[in-house]
């Protein structure tokens, strides 16, 4: 029974059994809720790519860099403040699609010296204290902005 004859079945149902119709009522809304759909986060930097995308209760998160919102400008020429920066976009990005860190599953981050790697776990553990989600870092030999330093994406979870 596709979608369309299960509402038609349900209307029907409800007309002629108003107890049932409540639970049908219910039942095609709840349908309805978790149907899977495609939506873009809006506050893209670029047209060439969409800020998050939400496929059903999932937020896909694209790669942000350490630059100050709005710009194309590096925080700084430093790793640490890049870093930061970047863990601050990244949230900015989670909470645009309407999720929190703490639903946060999964992180891929690029770093461009492994010699920061260090540095990336005191920084990133402020933002992920307790029950981090699943991560891979990988070094790269650069990133798309020249002197950024640190990329990170991530998938979350809608709360």
């Amino acid at each position: 029974m596709n979608q369309n004859s299960r509402r038609s079945f349900l209307k029907a149902l409800s007309a002629t059994a108003p107890a049932v119709g409540v639970l049908g009522a219910a039942h095609v809304a709840a349908a309805e809720e978790k149907k899977p759909g495609r939506r873009v986060v809006p506050g893209s930097p670029s047209p060439n790519y969409s800020r998050a995308v939400i496929f059903d209760r999932l937020v896909y998160v694209a790669g942000v860099l350490g630059t100050k919102p709005g710009t194309r400008e590096l925080a700084s020429p430093d790793f640490e403040p890049q870093c930061r920066q970047v863990l601050e976009n990244l949230k900015a990005s989670v909470e645009a699609a309407g999720s929190t860190f703490a639903h946060v599953l999964k992180c891929t981050c690029f770093l461009t010296d492994a010699a920061d790697f260090a540095t990336f776990n005191k920084v990133y553990v402020t933002f992920f204290p307790a029950d981090p989600p699943a991560r891979s870092t990988v070094i790269v030999k650069a990133l798309v902005l020249p002197d950024a330093k640190v990329e990170v994406d991530c998938v979350a979870g809608l709360p």
